[in-house]
């Protein structure tokens, strides 16, 4: 049982949109009484305002088990997440659920785990498991799954698939919401994906997409994560659209999450001229409306989530307390870690040099994938290849790399392609992680860097890589490729390390390694490449 104690702060109520002084008296994890106080004009106050919530989060892109999560994630005052487990799902199934949902429980934190809808992704790649709808019935059953998770599949809710239709029936029945997931879609198409009970989205990279869907009745999530940037674009609508807009990062790697959270996007929003209540039912209130968060909103009686800031323009948080007990101050974590097992599947043996050739057919161009910035979405672009005795090779000068996706579950020929932007003038990066299904991908200058990038990960079965002609530099991840059991901290600095080096080859881009692991998604459009091939995302099928 906690101790009960009172703090005096300028509250935030953020629901009658007032502040003002008051004492606020915790007992046994919840708020027992608010009572306005007087203090004097020159008795400076902090600011208490209901925790912060990431509306929707794939916590395995962290590379930290959910318990490491929240150690860093508390120090900027958030309290919870909707946390989408179909990262983990994808490689050990249900048992990859289990271990979020059992690990997560290990510490004083608010995760709210769904259950995956999209398990695999596609039928064209190869994945570690398959989540059918019986399970996902027996998923929205239990107490622990909020929400059915973020329907990936809109050609199957668009073409009446008979799968898709009885999870979202099942969804419907345990009187559970549904994310959504459909980047580009516009119109009565949206509409009708909308009708069939999808009830968000956080894809959209226009604010023109997001009025659209706006006006069929979906609540946006505006989503700022390590890869995919959509705040510029979207957060003007807050001011029209208060009570149906929220906050996620998605996809967010361990460095940036040791440099903010929401916190960091509310600084942002009220820097625009976004009003202040506004930016807060974004961050705090909606998500606990919309899922039904067991997260209290500083109301009497509610569970004793808050924290306190310095002010309501940088959010530099001070406190973070969670039912009652104080798990950050001043920038320092004060959940304990805890001591994790890993999950993982890994079945492929090490690659010869010879594998990653590419043979020439008499094409006099080459589809090649266009990596943007920023954007989880790429472009299709038709380029003449550099060809020497019939194979077709990297050629750096022009920034036109060979890339590969290796199956991780059976040993199979590598898939490949070529991409434009990764910007290596020299050697190689891989990583397990990679969208969804996380066989190994890999972009190089060279087939021999590729090579020795792709074995390094083989070799520790699972994790990231750079390699710099003779120097190899890997990130074990153990947790099924994806998660390190090992302190935050120390995996965002050995993570910064790879992505500086990835960054010394020539990489421009801002994250490379994430910006990598979403080239084998093939939901999102237009071009991308599987353990099987070449996917055109436009007509959803298989190019040469």
């Amino acid at each position: 049982m906690n101790p009960s104690f009172t703090i005096t702060a300028n509250l935030v109520d953020i629901q009658q949109r007032t502040i003002y002084p008051a004492q606020v008296t915790v007992e046994d994890q919840r708020i027992k009484d608010i009572q306005p106080v007087n203090v004097s004009i020159d008795q400076p106050l902090n600011y208490i305002l209901p925790g912060f919530i990431d509306a929707h989060v794939h916590i395995e892109s962290s590379m930290l088990i959910p318990s490491e999560f929240a150690r860093l994630a508390v120090v900027h005052g958030t309290v919870g997440t909707v946390s989408d487990p179909h990262e983990i799902a994808n490689v050990c199934g249900l048992k990859g659920v289990e271990y979020m949902i059992d690990n997560g429980n290990t510490v004083p934190f608010k995760f709210n785990f769904g259950a995956p809808s999209c398990v695999p992704a596609t039928t064209f790649e190869t994945a570690g498991a398959t989540i059918t709808a019986k399970d996902i019935e027996d998923l929205l059953q239990r107490k622990e799954i909020l929400y059915l998770t973020e329907m990936m599949n809109f050609p199957g809710v668009l073409n009446g698939d008979a799968e898709v239709g009885k999870k979202l029936a099942a969804a419907k029945k345990w009187g559970k919401p549904v994310d959504g997931h459909a980047p580009g879609l516009r119109g009565e198409q949206a509409k009708q994906y909308i009708d069939a009970g999808i009830s968000t989205d956080h894809e959209c990279f226009t604010a023109e997409e997001a009025l659209d869907k706006l006006g069929h009745g979906m609540k946006i999530i505006i989503r700022e994560g390590s890869a995919a940037k959509n705040f510029e674009a979207l957060i003007h609508l807050l001011n029209d659209y208060p009570d149906r807009i929220m906050f996620c990062s998605d996809d967010k790697h361990p460095d940036s999450l040791v440099a903010g959270h929401i916190n960091e996007l509310c600084a942002r929003a009220v820097a625009k001229g976004i009003d202040v209540f506004n930016v807060l039912q974004a961050a705090c209130i909606n998500p606990v409306q919309h899922y039904g968060l067991k997260v209290g909103l500083l109301q009497k009686a509610d569970f004793a989530d808050f924290i306190l800031v310095k002010d309501l323009k940088e959010f530099n948080v001070l406190q973070t307390y969670i039912n009652g007990e104080l798990v950050a101050e001043n920038g320092v974590t004060k959940i304990e870690r805890q001591a994790a097992t890993t999950v993982n599947q890994f079945n492929v043996k090490r690659k010869e040099q010879a594998d990653f050739q590419v043979a020439l057919n008499g094409e006099k161009e080459i589809a090649v994938i266009e990596a943007l910035d920023g954007q989880l979405i790429t472009n299709k672009l038709w380029l003449a290849p550099v060809i020497t005795n019939n194979e077709v090779f990297s050629n750096i000068d022009n920034d036109l790399l060979k890339m590969v996706v290796v199956n991780r579950y059976t040993n199979a020929p590598i898939a490949k392609a070529f991409i434009k932007n990764i910007g290596l003038k020299r050697g190689a990066i891989a990583s397990s992680v990679a969208h969804d299904s996380h066989n190994i991908v890999a972009v190089g200058a060279d087939d021999e860097s590729l090579c020795r990038a792709v074995n390094a990960l083989i070799e520790t079965e699972g994790g990231i890589s750079c390699v710099d002609g003779g120097d190899v530099k890997v990130l074990p991840l153990p947790v099924a490729g994806l998660m390190s059991t090992g302190d935050g901290y120390k995996v965002a600095e050995d993570y910064a390390a790879l992505d500086a080096a990835a960054k010394a080859l020539g990489s421009p881009l801002s994250a490379p390694f994430m910006t990598l692991s979403f080239m084998a998604l093939l939901v999102i459009p237009h071009l991308k490449l599987s353990d099987k091939g070449l996917f055109d995302g436009d007509s959803f099928s298989f190019i040469s």
